[in-house]
């Protein structure tokens, strides 16, 4: 028979011991999705732990600009008429291009593409600098050529009397710099759940970039704009005292001897190794020739045959462009599944493949589109054409998660 304080122990410590797993599992975010059941289910934890930039801050007019592309966002009460009136378009245009009424209501926030450039955000419409968000590369290198326009141009010697001194200005100082987000053309059976694990983020902020609704609700045809991370700030680091020793780092150096005293005498003996006749060389069983090309180490090939005709440039070039056959198989540079079919702003496809490693890569500028969202293909495999006449050419990018990488050491 169990003595009733013993047993009475025994709970007590029972409930200390859950109380401890309880506290130790608060230290991870605690995602209790039970959509797709136990285990296997879709889970954002992952994604959420992962910091990322809030959506830039438009103009009056509600436009976001970026190299390649523009959006309007919609204030509470917008209709697409309201929305072209405010930046300039066509609202038949724009109504054919994002697929909604002229007069249906917009949700505040709501992201509405525009199929044409408008005027560029400046300070006349409330902007902080002029022109597209871009990196702060590329803004640099736009501050050194407006400093090469402002050179004379006279040649020669010239003398004349110096102005005042003036402070030196900085066009565009407060201009909003960042990455260009992906733009995401949602294709009838996606949700925005489905549209967030594509891309690994949260889709509570997918939400918020795009000004979707409680109920996540999206439509066929509509833009998303994808968020983008957000950039790291320097690590800051703490004095370490002079006699303190970090774990792992060992115990310090000791002091080299001092040159006043004499080295060690050298033993020049030679060993027997050392005097020993080197074994002759034998002759090979067969003639197996020599190595004219060396072997490829590249993960991927190229997805057509051609020359390069832009070479990759963080922040302007995010990929290659490689020029060939008009009409000539697009193929996959590695094996993978078809992550997304979408297309440009005018209308041309893109496929993107996901590969192992966290790896994307995108094919831009093709023609006759041969697989499907889902499908698994191959290395090599023909996934589409390229187009015809002058535009005989693929963009190729390489995306390690969100950032894009350097296409060619991955090549052949």
């Amino acid at each position: 028979m169990i003595h009733k304080a013993a047993l009475r122990t025994f709970r007590l410590t029972v409930l200390a011991g859950g109380s401890a797993v309880l506290l130790a599992a608060c230290e991870t975010p605690l995602d209790l999705d039970m959509r797709g059941g136990f285990g296997d289910g879709f889970s954002t934890a992952d994604a959420a732990t992962s910091a990322l930039s809030n959506r830039p801050q438009p103009d009056n007019r509600g436009v976001i600009s970026y190299p390649n592309y523009q959006v309007a966002v919609a204030r509470r009460g917008d209709t697409l008429t309201d929305v072209a009136n405010r930046v300039g378009t066509d609202v038949a245009s724009l109504a054919r291009y994002n697929g909604i009424d002229p007069t249906v209501p917009l949700r505040k926030d709501e992201i509405i593409a525009l199929p044409t450039r408008v005027a560029e955000p400046s300070p006349a419409t409330g902007a902080s600098g002029t022109g597209p968000i871009t990196t702060a590369a590329v803004d640099i290198q736009s501050m050194a050529g407006n400093a090469i326009n402002r050179a004379p141009q006279t040649p020669g010697v010239q003398t004349s009397s110096l102005p005042a001194a003036q402070p030196a200005t900085q066009p565009n100082p407060q201009k909003q710099t960042g990455r260009e987000p992906i733009r995401h053309r949602v294709e009838r059976g996606e949700t925005a759940f489905t549209i967030a694990r594509l891309y690994s983020v949260p889709v509570a902020t997918l939400a918020e970039w795009n000004g979707l609704g409680a109920d996540f609700s999206i439509r066929d045809g509509q833009y998303l704009l994808i968020p983008v991370p957000q950039q790291a700030a320097p690590a800051r680091t703490a004095p370490v005292p002079q006699t303190a020793t970090l774990p792992g780092a060992g115990s310090p150096t000791p002091t080299p001897p001092s040159a006043a005293k004499p080295l060690p005498p050298v033993d020049t003996t030679p060993t027997p190794a050392a005097s020993a006749p080197a074994p002759a060389a034998t002759k090979p069983v067969a003639d197996v020739g020599k190595t004219t090309k060396p072997t490829s180490t590249g993960r991927m090939i190229a997805p057509v045959q051609g020359s390069i005709i832009r070479a990759y440039s963080k922040g302007k070039n995010e990929g290659i462009n490689i020029k060939g056959t008009p009409g000539a198989a697009v193929k996959a540079a590695d094996s993978g599944t078809v992550a997304a079919i979408t297309k440009s702003a005018d209308g041309i496809p893109i496929v993107v493949i996901r590969h192992p490693d966290n790896l994307l890569t995108v094919y831009a500028n093709v023609s006759n589109v041969s697989v499907a969202k889902g499908d698994s293909v191959s290395k090599g495999a023909s996934i589409a054409k390229l187009r015809a006449g002058d535009d005989a050419f693929v963009h190729f990018e390489v995306r390690n998660g969100f950032d894009s990488v350097d296409p060619t050491p991955y090549l052949n």
